[in-house]
């Protein structure tokens, strides 16, 4: 039977927004019940706060997750998790299958734009690979996980922890249970929980696309697509450079490294630098960070990691696109180029418009925030650590520095707009509900700007 899945009246673009607000509406009457919380049931914002962040893949949490909770709850947080992490339309997708319904023509669009393949064909198998590849992942970092969990915290215990940390970290959502707000923090120094969080970051971050190319093209010995060589040499790039930027910033500071070994030194530099590509887990102190330590965090927070994947940011192939682009200038070239190829005036311009919406997005949040925050503990706090929190919300990293906790109901709304922003997509929200140019076919005589 032939499902009409939406509206014909909503286009494709329209869809992914729309999906993901419902998500996050549902899971917030979800943990709006008694039964989500011990004690008192969650206030609407609060439920609100944590449904966005869940949903989102962010990890900015306004309750303690691990101890206001109920398994119930934790549950409901997992599973909202799971959908940000996979994508709302790759799981209404998975759900039609189970229950053995044809997806037509329209659903399979609005899966590959979910995708970010862009191709129709082959799109449902697609999304079986990506489901499973995913569970696989989650479920050997789990079986890592628990190795240290259960000795800890017992079978019951134990095992639930290894499968939420598991799944959070290769979704990138950065939940915890461990409770007191304290996040890996009593895991600084253990290399299997570390290498094992660490390794699922960087999986969720580096794309479905590219997992999935890289099993195959390596087994058929065939070389790697352009997309796939930048992403790999970005992300190791940014990886290797921000621990060794953390190392030389945070090493003789007491509040984070400083009172490490230096071997252990290393690892938390580490796992710093990887987390900041929209994990949201921390093994130190984010209120201690130096201002050069905030100042790199922030950067690699923006930067994020790979498209079509589990990680937010403006995307590692935004940032080398316009470096290329800006390297190809400064060489007398027209076009921008890499590896042997040459990248379109498209791609460049739609690289363009994602850097500088985030960034207009952000300078207009930091305004809402100072200004709803005047004379407030939360007003008084640094103009780093604000940016610090606005970019973590809008890159949907899920670090923080305290201003979540101590911010009011506007500013609380402000990063869920930006939580909700960077999950969806900027670009893809501006060209959902931007208006469409009827003339567009019409091409004006050719214009002369002084540039420089």
């Amino acid at each position: 039977m032939k499902q009409k899945l939406f509206h014909k009246g909503i286009t494709p673009v329209r869809v992914l927004p729309l999906g993901y607000l419902a998500v996050i509406l549902l899971g917030t009457a979800l943990l709006m019940l008694p039964a989500a919380s011990r004690g008192a049931p969650l206030s609407f914002l609060d439920a609100l706060f944590t449904a966005t962040s869940a949903s989102c893949v962010t990890g900015l949490v306004v309750v303690d997750t691990g101890r206001l909770f109920t398994p119930y709850g934790q549950g409901v947080i997992l599973g909202l998790i799971q959908v940000g992490g996979l994508g709302f339309m790759a799981v209404t997708t998975m759900v039609f299958l189970a229950l053995r319904a044809k997806i037509s023509l329209r659903g399979r669009v609005l899966l590959a734009e979910g995708t970010g393949t862009g191709r129709v064909q082959g799109v449902v198998r697609l999304c079986k690979q990506m489901v499973a590849l995913t569970l696989s992942c989650e479920a050997v970092g789990a079986l890592l996980l628990a190795i240290r969990f259960i000795p800890l915290y017992g079978w019951g215990q134990g095992i639930w922890f290894a499968i939420f940390h598991s799944v959070s970290a290769f979704c990138n959502a950065g939940f915890d249970l461990i409770g007191g707000y304290r996040s890996l923090t009593p895991f600084v120094s253990d290399p299997l929980v570390n290498f094992t969080i660490m390794g699922l970051i960087i999986l969720g971050g580096l794309g479905f696309g590219l997992l999935l190319e890289l099993s195959h093209r390596l087994k058929a010995r065939r070389r790697i697509s352009v997309h796939g060589r930048v992403v790999l040499w970005c992300t190791a790039i940014l990886i290797l450079g921000g621990a060794a930027l953390f190392w030389l910033f945070e090493r003789n500071n007491p509040a984070t490294l400083g009172s490490l070994p230096v071997q252990e030194q290393g690892l938390a530099a580490l796992f710093q630098s990887v987390t900041c590509r929209t994990a949201g887990f921390n093994t130190v102190e984010q209120t201690g960070l130096t201002e050069g330590g905030k100042l790199l965090s922030c950067l690699l927070m923006f930067i994020g990691g790979a498209p079509g994947g589990t990680a937010g940011g403006v995307k590692v192939t935004t940032v080398a696109l316009l470096f290329f682009a800006v390297r190809s200038l400064m060489r007398g070239r027209q076009e921008a180029e890499a590896f042997g190829r040459r990248f379109s005036q498209n791609a460049l311009l739609r690289a363009l418009c994602i850097f500088l919406l985030a960034l207009l997005v952000l300078l207009a949040a930091a305004m809402a925030v100072s200004l709803a925050e005047q004379g407030t503990d939360c007003g008084d706090m640094a103009f780093i650590d604000k940016m610090y929190e606005l970019i973590s919300a809008l890159g949907t990293v899920g670090l923080t520095i305290g201003v979540t906790a101590q911010a009011g109901v506007i500013s609380r709304l402000v990063l869920c707009l930006l939580m909700y922003l960077g999950r969806a997509g900027i670009l893809t929200i501006a060209l959902a509900f931007g208006h469409e140019d009827r003339d567009s076919a019409i091409r004006y005589p050719l214009g002369e700007l002084m540039i420089g």
